[in-house]
């Protein structure tokens, strides 16, 4: 019996293919903004759109056509980002003054600056906004740009992180104060 759910299954996903092709097509940029958003770093961006889009295609026989895609794609992509960092959290770290691996005490950090895409995306948010974002706490930071970067009502909000909308409310107003108090400290004219 759970040969033959799992042979349905794959038939049932083959099948539907190619639709999942054609969303993530027309909703990868979009996808790699918002995933720049919520981690502001190149790399985890594209890992975190790269695990967005495995898990995407696993349940995607779960997908109600009559639904918007990208509001499904970013309840998974919220929700993988949550883990992310949860995961990052429970992570022991390591001085950098400690040896490296092979006994030097050096370590090769990467240059974010120096990355194409963080250029091209600091293009499309501000700077220091993007730096007020990447200071915020991660649930508060996916609340607000939910809210005010995708403009995704209340209700899609909660449903995509889980939570009740008055959690919802309190996360994005508390963000944006957040976001706002880090303007004020680093000079910038705040008009949030």
């Amino acid at each position: 019996m759970l040969a033959t759910w799992v042979k349905g299954l794959t038939q049932s996903r083959e099948a539907r293919r190619p639709l999942f092709e054609k969303l993530m097509g027309q909703t990868y940029r979009q996808a790699y903004n918002m995933a720049y958003r919520l981690t502001s770093n190149a790399t985890e961006a594209e890992d975190l759109l790269q695990e967005t889009f495995v898990r995407a295609y696993r349940f995607f026989h779960r997908y109600d056509e009559s639904l918007p895609f990208t509001s499904w794609l970013y309840r998974i992509m919220t929700n993988v980002h949550i883990d992310s960092v949860r995961k990052r959290t429970r992570l022991k770290t390591i001085s950098m003054e400690t040896s490296g691996v092979d006994g030097n005490r050096t370590w090769d950090l990467p240059d974010e600056n120096a990355c194409v895409e963080t250029a091209a995306m600091q293009g499309t948010l501000e700077e220091p906004i993007q730096l007020g974002l990447k200071s915020m706490n991660p649930e508060f930071r996916t609340a607000v740009v939910l809210a005010d970067v995708e403009g995704l009502s209340y209700e899609e909000i909660a449903e995509m992180m889980q939570t009740s909308i008055g959690t919802v409310r309190s996360r994005i107003h508390r963000g944006r104060k957040q976001l706002r108090q880090y303007l004020e400290r680093n000079g910038e004219v705040v008009l949030l």
